[in-house]
């Protein structure tokens, strides 16, 4: 990921120490920081680094974060219900009138 932006000498540089802050929430800061070992090709740096971020589960809460939705408002929660009451009603008064059939 942030590899791609860097090439040849740069990027041996940045593997040798790489510590990223990700910060989720204002609250909330998770630390991942990896060190190049001496015999260490940037290869592995890079796989370790990334299993590292896999098992930090950053990933799955930004994902999880993606698509929330609002909790609706009290009123608009009690119009929907009020609005599906009056249409259940209506459909039970055409049930009885002989106007809809009932499924089985």
């Amino acid at each position: 990921m942030l590899l791609r932006l860097f090439s040849g000498k740069e990027t041996s540089e940045i593997l040798h120490a790489c510590k990223i802050y990700v910060i989720l929430f204002p609250h909330m800061t998770i630390v991942i920081e990896i060190k190049k070992n001496a015999n260490e090709n940037n290869a592995n740096t890079l796989r370790r680094f990334t299993r590292r971020v896999q098992e930090s589960g950053i990933l799955q809460k930004v994902k999880s974060k993606r698509y929330n939705q609002r909790t609706s408002s009290k009123l608009a929660t009690k119009n929907a219900a009020l609005k599906k009451m009056a249409r259940r009603k209506e459909i039970e008064k055409l049930k009885k009138l002989g106007k809809i059939i009932e499924r089985k």
